[in-house]
């Protein structure tokens, strides 16, 4: 049986820091004497209350949990959290909480999908709340995928298990200090993002809400034109906060404690994200030049950006890249799946998932051709059990079939193969845009039927969860002593 008290507690101690944040927006409002203010509070009272309840209940003098409370807690904290940020949504923009909660889960996963129009118009109070759930989810998701994901051995991720995965009484307090350094580092590059947006011509407002959600590569912005809205050199800036927010964070900490930044881009996932990255901007880039008449600055702008956005995750949209020809789309369809690093604020299958399998696959070919002989496979000097490889193949299988189930339901529902395939993709891989005519670039979500939204909601979160987090709390034997 599950551990319902210190479930409960948790769950508590996420609503109080929740309503907390909410606090912002609410002072936002009153100060500023625009729309929001009696809604915030409102909506801080009511999560107020339900944390001190469940606070109250779910204290306990022993406060112990098993591998198969964290799975469920890892599900809930999402799922519960989602439900009660949704309520400024509800009663600001007067919207169903269907949108709301799909406008939530898409925040907090940091995918970037909108059922939202009308932005530049509306009250700075919930746009600013908007990008901080993605700031929130962002760095909820990069200690989640350093603390807890590799000691529940998902999908591989037991390959980046470090004394701060180790949740023992013993090693609790090296866990504490390695979640404080990478929320230090997160805190720095945000402040780092602000200024320089700032200096690129963003006014405070802008700075701050578009930090928020480059860095936790999530893709919110204040304004329905998005970076298109903004000047070339804010594009730049964005460029380099997204790359920089697709990287192992973890990595930025022990490159600051070792100032040097071998420590960093001598990582095998950052060199597989940045070639990648590389190599598929400049084909888009040439497509651009040859095909489409671009100057060569502004191919590279648009090809680095779009790229970047999309391998990021974030989904900001900077022109439709779906009309750039059949290459670039087929270029950017693969990228929709491929996310950057472990340990980034990204979504996606990673980088280090594609580095394996083509690592695996060179052993296959080499024990064909010498089947007597021993080899060791290795991922950035440690070795590659079978039991990561299972798991690895597991996750990718699951994330495939889960687009598909996704698709399908999208597809009963009425809507058209691109739009049900891309955003089955876009939510399981938690991008944001899809391609098409409805959910593309220069679209939004508003128009899908309800049952739509829903679904794409339990595919952002089971993207963001690892898949198999979020699966092994609905199998029957997970319920059983």
């Amino acid at each position: 049986m599950v551990n319902l008290r210190p479930i409960l507690f948790v769950l508590g101690l996420v609503l109080s820091k929740i309503a907390l944040f909410m606090y912002v927006p609410t002072l936002v409002a009153f100060f500023t004497g625009t729309e929001g203010f009696m809604d915030f509070a409102a909506a801080v009272v009511i999560t107020h209350s339900v944390a001190f309840l469940l606070l109250s209940y779910g204290k306990t003098d022993e406060f112990k949990l098993s591998v198969r409370d964290m799975f469920l807690i890892t599900t809930l904290v999402w799922t519960v959290a989602s439900a009660f940020a949704a309520l400024p949504f509800v009663f600001i923009n007067h919207i169903s909480f269907t949108d709301a909660y799909f406008e939530t889960m898409s925040g907090i996963t940091t995918t970037g999908s909108t059922v939202l129009s009308g932005l530049d118009q509306m009250a700075p109070s919930i746009l600013l709340w908007r990008s901080t759930l993605q700031w929130l989810g962002g760095v909820g998701f990069i200690v989640m995928g350093v603390a807890i994901l590799p000691m529940l051995n998902v999908g591989g991720m037991r390959l980046f298990q470090t004394e701060s995965s180790d949740w023992s009484d013993k090693s609790s307090p090296r866990t504490k200090s390695v979640a404080k350094n990478i929320i230090n580092v997160y805190l720095i590059l945000t402040v780092l993002c602000i200024i320089a947006f700032m200096c690129a011509g963003m006014n405070t407002f802008d700075a701050i809400n578009h930090a928020f959600t480059t860095l936790s590569t999530g893709g919110y912005s204040t304004s329905d034109g998005s970076m298109n809205h903004f000047s070339h050199s804010a594009q730049w800036v964005a460029t380099f906060f997204m790359f920089a927010g697709g990287l192992p964070f973890l990595l930025f900490v022990q490159a600051l404690k070792k100032r040097h930044p071998r420590t960093l881009f001598g990582d095998a996932q950052v060199k597989g994200y940045t070639l990648f990255v590389v190599v598929a901007s400049l084909i888009v880039a040439a497509c651009l030049i040859f095909n489409k008449g671009y100057s060569v600055v502004d191919a590279m702008r648009l090809s680095f950006f779009n790229i970047i956005s999309v391998v990021t995750t974030t989904g900001f949209g900077l022109g439709d890249f779906t009309a750039w020809g059949p290459l670039p789309t087929i270029i950017f369809a693969f990228t929709l799946l491929v996310g950057a690093c472990s340990g980034s604020t990204s979504g996606g299958i990673k980088i280090f998932r594609f580095q394996i399998a083509f690592a695996l696959l060179r052993k296959h070919i080499m024990q064909s051709i010498h089947p007597s002989a021993l080899f060791i496979q290795r991922y950035n000097g440690r070795p590659v059990t079978d039991d990561i490889v299972r798991s690895v193949v597991a996750l990718v299988f699951t994330f495939i079939m889960t687009i598909i189930v996704i698709a399908s339901v999208l597809a009963l529902q009425g809507l058209d193969p691109i739009t049900s395939i891309t955003g089955a993709v876009t939510a399981v891989a938690n991008v944001g845009p899809g391609m098409g005519t409805i959910i593309g670039p220069t679209g939004n979500f508003a128009s899908l039927p309800d049952l739509s939204k829903w679904t794409l909601s339990l595919g952002m979160l089971m993207g963001r969860l690892e898949i198999l987090t979020v699966l092994v709390v609905f199998a029957p034997a997970f319920w059983r002593d």
